[in-house]
């Protein structure tokens, strides 16, 4: 059973190594940079990630699609969604709230790279669906 705690502290992680990319590099790169930059952060840390995760799509028992791709998949518990765009919209928490049912994580965080005030393009989505 996985741990609040264990949770939070991982959150915490992820935001810090985000915001350190961010500092960084400043905002309006491509999403692919901020990508590798993010690896690189969390290896630094010690942190399991995972690039360009294949989502597996099932429709009532039958495997439908994989070629669906997650951004990050930080120590095979967080969803990380990368974006550098103007602004969020609906659609990127849907894609995230999606990804987290079909892959059955707790938690997954948007990240928008392209705005001027990244504390608020950081987003944190829980999956209320999460089954252990």
């Amino acid at each position: 059973m996985m741990h609040l705690d264990y949770l939070k502290e991982l959150s915490y992680e992820i935001r810090g190594a985000a915001m350190d990319v961010y500092n960084e590099l400043g905002p309006g790169l491509l999403e692919s940079v901020y990508e590798k930059a993010l690896i690189h952060e969390f290896k630094l840390r010690d942190i399991d990630v995972v690039s360009q995760v294949p989502v597996n799509i099932v429709y009532k028992g039958e495997l439908v699609g994989n070629d669906l791709r997650i951004d990050l998949l930080v120590d095979d518990t967080v969803v990380i969604e990368l974006k550098s765009v103007e602004e969020l919209k609906r659609v990127h928490f849907k894609q995230l709230r999606t990804y987290l049912k079909l892959l059955n994580k707790p938690e997954g965080w948007l990240m928008n790279f392209g705005t001027e005030d990244f504390v608020q393009g950081m987003v944190k989505i829980t999956n209320h669906e999460f089954r252990q």
